[in-house]
């Protein structure tokens, strides 16, 4: 999944990137609010998680921008405003949560991963495909009840995959999504990641549940 942090403390912006990353986002990070606005308006995000006083242009207003053009992107306010006031004017412009610093990151990457489930409409964390179960809260899979060892790049992926399960997903959605805007969509490394999921969880001639559609894309689904 892609985030985009808009923090304008490179201290705090660096570590949280890191975080999210090794938790197996996709990154992109902003420094000003001017910044942040062009990532948003220009790429299709997850998850904004939007710091409040930022040089340029402030979080608010580029939350009001971004619900005046229609954008229904879930945003998650990160500030150390914390008055009742303050948390009642971010909502009320259109934010889906709001976090105080100084902040727990386990906390911020549970109200993270709830945004991402709402966002597919998955409100239960566990996905089940077929014998395929995939717990989004605890980031495992377990196939027929096996637990399978996957990298942070495979498994997300996979939960990509499942967020949308049964549904054609594309080569370019998966790069946006999952990978890097900056790099070329036409490299292969979607259809190697894509291959070592298969050799994962399809192994010992268990039935297929990612399916190629040529030219166009991927499905995970249960075969009729």
């Amino acid at each position: 999944m892609r985030i985009l942090l808009v923090e304008d403390y490179a201290p705090l912006r660096k570590s949280t990137t890191q975080g999210l990353e090794e938790a197996g986002f996709a990154v992109d990070a902003a420094a000003d609010g001017e910044e942040g606005l062009w990532y948003a308006k220009s790429n299709d995000y997850d998850v904004i998680i939007l710091d409040l006083m930022l040089p340029a242009v402030d979080g608010l207003t580029i939350l009001k921008r971004l619900r005046e053009a229609g954008s229904r992107v879930h945003v998650l306010i990160l500030t150390a405003r914390d008055t009742v006031e303050d948390k009642v004017k971010g909502l009320n412009v259109g934010a889906d949560d709001y976090l105080v610093k100084p902040f727990s990151f386990e906390e911020l990457l549970a109200r993270v991963r709830a945004l991402v489930r709402r966002r597919y409409e998955a409100k239960n964390p566990m996905i089940r495909i077929g014998d395929l179960e995939i717990d989004t809260a605890a980031r495992t899979t377990r196939r027929a009840g096996q637990l399978l060892d996957l990298t942070a790049r495979e498994y997300a992926l996979l939960e990509f995959l499942a967020l949308r399960a049964g549904k054609l997903v594309s080569r370019t959605e998966i790069w946006e999504h999952v990978y890097d805007f900056h790099s070329s969509a036409q490299s292969n490394v979607v259809d190697v990641y894509i291959g070592y999921l298969r050799h994962k969880i399809e192994r010992e001639g268990r039935p297929r549940l990612i399916h190629t559609r040529r030219g166009q894309g991927y499905v995970l689904e249960r075969e009729a």
